[in-house]
């Protein structure tokens, strides 16, 4: 009898802040301890707003590998990742399928996950979960990220594509647990570029095929630090401010130059409490145009497909 090693399905929601941390001390590299907290932190917030609101809301039973080999490891997690985020699909049998070529469940509304079908339009004036999960290397939201017009600064659903990462433009979109995965992975395919890039035969490689310009990675030179010995210590909770300060207009940092020196003398750090009560009751409201993005997107879906269910 052959024997197939199949790793534990668990939930992150369910573990606490050691296992978590002692997940992050293995596997993948790339999954960071405040990774695996923004992952289990939206497990947990989607099933209470599940409870509390009664709505249908998706169970991502994402784990990330435990693999001793760090790279191996982050393989399995960006193959599991596509596992979980690929679109989900109508038996072949179906009607709708057959006949009209619909091969995709939920590829109808922009406000749809693709995945498991939770109306994200609902979930995001009832709690808006993706202006609540960040990036925890620059801070940045999920809303901020995915769910904004780069240039207009208005709200716009994100497009989920068929093969994930690339393929056709679906209409439908991932709810915040699924998008949350998603810029995981986008994280991770790009670690495993750098990898492939910097791999001395991958040059060798280009060279043999005639390629005349190659990237080389270079060092960069580290600069002399001019922080004082005695301010060393408090870097790590200045850099958390400086990314906190770029999701909030609450905290405030006020650098005052010296004109002689032209440096930075005096650094003052200001928290409003007003700010932040405004915010958090703004972030839970929906925006004018995000509501009436969803209209006009529901109107034009109606008239395209008739009511076909």
């Amino acid at each position: 009898m052959m024997n197939f090693y199949r790793e534990p399905q668990y939930r992150l929601s369910d573990a606490n802040e050691a296992h978590l941390y002692a997940l992050s001390q293995q596997g993948n590299a790339g999954l960071s301890h405040a990774a695996l907290l923004e992952q289990a932190t939206a497990q947990q917030s989607m099933q209470n707003i599940a409870n509390q609101a009664n709505l249908e809301v998706p169970k991502v039973n994402f784990y990330p590998s435990r693999h001793p080999d760090p790279n191996k490891a982050r393989k399995k997690d960006i193959k599991q990742a596509y596992r979980l985020l690929t679109p989900s699909k109508r038996n072949l049998l179906n009607p709708l399928r057959l006949f009209f070529g619909r091969k995709y469940r939920y590829d109808k509304q922009s406000s749809m996950c693709v995945v498991d079908g939770c109306d994200c339009a609902t979930l995001i004036q009832y709690d808006n979960l993706y202006a609540k999960i960040c990036d925890e290397d620059t801070g940045n939201t999920l809303w901020e990220l995915y769910w904004q017009n780069p240039v207009t600064g208005q709200a716009e659903a994100f497009v989920a594509k068929e093969k994930v990462t690339n393929g056709r433009k679906m209409k439908g979109t991932y709810c915040p647990e699924h998008m949350h995965l998603y810029h995981l992975l986008c994280k991770w395919e790009a670690e495993e570029d750098k990898i492939r890039e910097a791999n001395p035969k991958r040059l060798r490689d280009q060279v043999k095929k005639g390629v005349s310009v190659v990237t080389v990675p270079v060092s960069s030179f580290k600069k002399k630090d001019p922080t004082p010995e005695m301010l060393q210590k408090y870097e790590p909770f200045l850099d958390e401010l400086i990314r906190d300060s770029k999701k909030t207009n609450g905290i405030t940092i006020t650098h005052y130059t010296n004109p002689m020196t032209n440096r930075n003398d005096i650094t003052t750090i200001t928290f409003d409490l007003r700010i932040f009560e405004h915010e958090l009751f703004m972030m839970n409201q929906p925006t004018a145009s995000f509501q009436d993005m969803i209209n006009n997107q529901n109107a034009l879906e109606q008239e395209m497909f008739g009511g076909i269910e």
